[in-house]
């Protein structure tokens, strides 16, 4: 593998992403591509989503992680491999290093996910939890590796690491060779750097989107800038992509291949995972779900046939309730109302009967009567509905109006 430095044109050939496809065979699967009906007639293409949440430990990152110790020397192997990750990234090298032989040592935050650190352990690494931000936990991996002469296995800004991840642009080009445009997520920038090199070798006429989450979109500025710059404190729900920094090697192909580098909110995120699962019957983590964010944001911005790369599926079942609610909230699809009305018998139920009517699902309900706010005779209620879109939202609104209950914006 090349290895190449920051300041060279192309640190990965698409030499080195072949050799890794060979590497990787019957090690990584060539993952599904499936067309998506719904964002085809949005986007006004053929749309396919690359589905890496069904890759071996539910993400791309088993490719890289791979390729990176299968290359390692005898005696580096023999000193073991140590890994930071709140998830994904820890999964792939716990795997790979199971598959090679090579133990592993892996660190990750207190708060990461159990199911995560259970489906780690179980690869076959040793887990070590340590600090409450990935940053921290980076850094006693770091110093791990510097006591122990364990080789560290970056998440994303190394070459080998890269090639790995640019087996899905080949697989991308042999199951759309018509494609037109690849939107990914981009965290580090280790799969989108990996992509580019590989397609845009072979089709330089492919378009290229990244897409970042708005509270932790590292790149823009660091584009701008022309050198990686960081974002203090990255805050999303989408783990997978909240990196604060970009990698120096994916920085320079991201800078000299990738398109464009969008990003996408809170509320997009929310909406692209409850679309794939309910159109596209795929569990996705907010991170894999952020290209399809991206599409549903500016539909006509991508020219067809447009391929979304799925990245991973690992998603802890808590933090799906909340992304789903807040989904379906962002769709008008959950509705949340705060009034008051005259506290008497039988005055909640008279509530309930105008909600029925208009059809409205009472998910739950808050009764409060002695906030020092209210008058002697009132009540204030607070109702979590749900709804069916938009239209509904305003049709409850108005209907309660209607009833004379005084709503509280």
């Amino acid at each position: 593998m090349s290895y190449g430095t920051a300041d060279s044109l192309r640190p990965v050939t698409l030499d080195d992403v072949r050799g890794a496809q060979k590497m990787l065979t019957g090690v990584a699967r060539a993952t599904a591509m499936e067309g998506s009906r719904h964002l085809s007639q949005l986007v006004g293409s053929p749309v396919h989503l690359k589905c890496e949440n069904l890759q071996r430990t539910g993400s791309f990152k088993l490719r890289g992680a791979y390729v990176r110790i299968a290359g390692l020397l005898p005696e580096e192997r023999a000193a073991g491999v140590v890994a930071a990750s709140a998830g994904n990234h820890a999964q792939g090298v716990a795997l790979a290093s199971s598959l090679l032989g090579v133990h592993a040592t892996v660190f990750m935050p207190n708060g990461a996910p159990l199911p995560k650190i259970s489906a780690t352990r179980e690869y076959g690494a040793e887990v070590r939890l340590h600090g409450q931000v990935v940053d921290e936990t980076l850094a006693a991996a770091e110093e791990y590796a510097a006591e122990t002469g364990a080789v560290f296995i970056h998440p994303f800004d190394h070459p080998d690491i890269i090639a790995g991840q640019g087996t899905v642009g080949l697989e991308i080009l042999d199951q759309c060779p018509e494609v037109g445009t690849i939107v990914v997520g981009v965290g580090g920038g280790g799969l989108a750097a990996g992509i580019a090199v590989a397609v845009k070798a072979i089709r330089p006429d492919v378009r290229i989107v990244g897409v970042q989450a708005a509270g932790a979109a590292a790149y823009p500025p660091s584009l701008a800038a022309g050198h990686p710059v960081t974002v203090r404190h990255p805050v999303t729900m989408a783990d997978g992509i909240r990196v604060g920094r970009p990698g120096d090697v994916p920085f320079a192909i991201v800078r000299d291949l990738v398109d464009e580098v969008r990003t996408v909110g809170e509320d997009q995120l929310s909406a692209a995972l409850l679309l794939c699962l309910e159109r596209a019957k795929l569990v996705v983590e907010p991170a894999g779900a952020s290209p399809v964010a991206a599409l549903l944001a500016e539909p006509g911005a991508f020219p067809g046939p447009v391929v979304a790369v799925l990245s991973g599926g690992n998603v802890d079942p808590v933090l799906m309730q909340r992304v789903l609610r807040h989904g379906m909230a962002a769709q008008g699809r959950y509705l949340a109302v705060r009034l008051r009305l005259t506290d008497r018998p039988g005055a909640l139920a008279t509530l309930l009967g105008v909600l029925s009517v208009v059809d409205a699902n009472v998910l739950d309900v808050s009764h409060v009567r002695t906030d020092p706010r209210l008058g002697l005779a009132e009540a204030e209620v607070e109702l979590h509905l749900e709804t069916k879109g938009p239209a509904h939202c305003a049709e409850v609104g108005h209907a309660l109006r209607e009833a004379g209950y005084t709503v509280i914006d």
